[in-house]
């Protein structure tokens, strides 16, 4: 096993993990607020850093059937979200490859 790179994030609001505070995205790759969790408000972003996946799997959502797979903190392995691998219905195509962070695993870091 090699060393772990994480990526730093420059931004005035940077998203990070609530447990160990390592950056995950910024207020700039936030594509929509209007999302829910498991732990409730959830946030989907264009994209993330410094995260492992977990396997792809089918998921029945409120918007339908999705494969998706968990993201975890690459630091200290929390699952933090999970991504967005394909979509079934037309409509919520423009999910695929794009990642959903729930806001109470998260802390807001400003610049």
């Amino acid at each position: 096993m090699g060393i772990k790179y994480y990526t730093y994030l420059s931004s005035d609001r940077i998203f990070a993990c609530k447990k160990c505070r390592t950056h995950l995205s910024t207020y700039e790759d936030i594509k929509s607020k209007n999302f829910r969790g498991q732990h409730g408000k959830a946030f989907l972003f264009q994209k993330v850093v410094n995260i492992n996946e977990g396997e792809a799997v089918e998921r029945g959502m409120t918007t339908g059937t999705h494969v998706v797979r968990d993201i975890k903190c690459m630091s200290c392995q929390e699952v933090v979200g999970w991504k967005y691998d394909k979509a079934f219905e037309p409509s919520q195509k423009y999910k695929e490859g794009m990642y959903i962070l729930e806001f109470e695993l998260l802390v807001q870091m400003n610049a």
